[in-house]
């Protein structure tokens, strides 16, 4: 039975009530017509339209690393009826996909680990994700960031930014980073080229770029950034206050300014791919990343914005969803709440997971994405009770 002839029957049942005898009426209304279809019909019901994404990964997770593997687990998100995998495509240094941007530029066109050699892991992804219904928008996880031993950072040296004593590598948690500096004008073209490389050559939905997409602000002392500082305010260097006001302003213009490119890039390509985002906080990713992505939401560029409130104290994570600065910015394109589901080895407890799903539903949010998919584990009954029924993506 379809979905418009449930809904007919419900409509003539609704109507047959209502012309009935007082004592057949219903003591109540039903909250929408969707509860008067019997529940021995669960294949047509679906839920109202909202992103259920899951980020994959070649950091703590396999799932990219063999055709059936991914297969498989696209089929798995797809029976508990996730509807968007946002799969890495550029990650520690390399890219996931062969590229011939990636090759010009590193001298290798793909990831060297051997379950991405002799084939093309995004095409598996893309063709395998719209048979099963799903959306497919790459992720360039790590943005401007690489490894601080990466070949790129090897090659060119001159693409990378530094602090104001000349040092290069910032600590993530454990691991050492480099960098590459937005102003200078072969990384702007690197990036931009390789997301047109990925729209231009394969079907997605859209693409994405998260947090990494910035500049740390102990960084811009590098020579190239301090030229161009320079030329701009007659000789004078970069104020040493790395949180000096018009300090970060000027370098997250020079971040727009290549978001800009990006942005243009893409819909010349393909005019309705999805531009995605997934940043921190506003506030935050300003003030120490110099993103400022509220501009970029406020000049049209994102079709799509998932913030980033990995946060375990459920009254932290209300506070984030219940700021004034996002409930603004929701207004103006597809918002979700990005939901940490686990580490390795550390799965979020289920409990938690439903608590901040519910969050976002009850103050309406686009949906969630949980980062990653390595942590779902062996819950699918737990998810599939997140979401009952398929939805389409808002």
């Amino acid at each position: 039975m379809g979905l418009t002839t449930l809904v007919g029957g419900a409509i003539a049942l609704l109507l047959s009530l209502s012309q009935g005898s007082q004592a057949q009426e219903p003591t109540s209304e039903p909250a929408n017509l969707f509860d008067l279809i019997s529940p021995d019909e669960p294949s047509t019901v679906m839920d109202a339209p909202e992103v259920r994404g899951v980020w994959l990964t070649n950091i703590d997770s396999d799932v990219l690393f063999s055709s059936s593997h991914l297969k498989a687990s696209l089929e798995q998100l797809a029976q508990i009826h996730f509807n968007t995998v946002y799969p890495s495509v550029w990650n520690w240094g390399y890219t996931l996909f062969p590229s011939p941007v990636a090759e010009e530029a590193l001298g290798v066109e793909v990831d060297p680990h051997p379950a991405l050699q002799q084939r093309d892991m995004l095409a598996e992804a893309v063709e395998e994700g719209h048979r099963l219904g799903l959306a497919v928008i790459p992720w360039f996880e790590f943005g401007l960031m690489v490894p601080s031993y990466s070949e790129l950072a090897r090659r060119h040296p001159d693409w990378i930014t530094a602090r104001e004593d000349g040092s290069t590598v910032v600590m993530q948690g454990r691991h050492p980073r480099r960098w590459l500096n937005p102003l200078h004008p072969q990384v702007q073209d690197f990036l931009v080229d390789l997301v047109a490389d990925v729209v231009t050559r394969y079907d997605v939905d859209g693409i994405q770029l998260d947090d990494h997409f910035g500049m740390p602000i102990e960084l811009g002392y590098d020579p190239y950034t301090v030229a161009q500082y320079q030329a701009e305010h007659d000789g004078d260097d970069p104020p040493s206050d790395r949180q000096d006001a018009e300090w970060i302003e000027w370098r997250s213009q020079h971040v727009t300014a290549l978001m800009e490119r990006i942005v243009q890039r893409v819909q010349a390509i393909k005019p309705d791919c999805i531009i995605s985002l997934s940043p921190n906080p506003s506030d935050f990713a300003y003030q120490n990343y110099a993103q400022d992505w509220n501009s970029w939401l406020e000049k049209g560029w994102l079709d799509e914005l998932i913030v980033q409130v990995y946060r375990s104290d459920l009254s932290s994570f209300t506070s984030v969803l219940d700021d004034s600065t996002l409930q603004a910015q929701r207004q103006q394109t597809l918002t979700s709440i990005g939901i940490l589901t686990g580490l390795k080895n550390s799965p979020t407890p289920a409990p938690q997971i439903r608590e901040q799903v519910e969050t976002a539903r009850d103050r309406q949010y686009s949906g969630v994405s949980f980062f990653f998919y390595e942590s779902l584990g062996d819950r699918n009954e737990f998810y599939q009770s997140l979401f009952p029924h398929p939805a389409p993506r808002t």
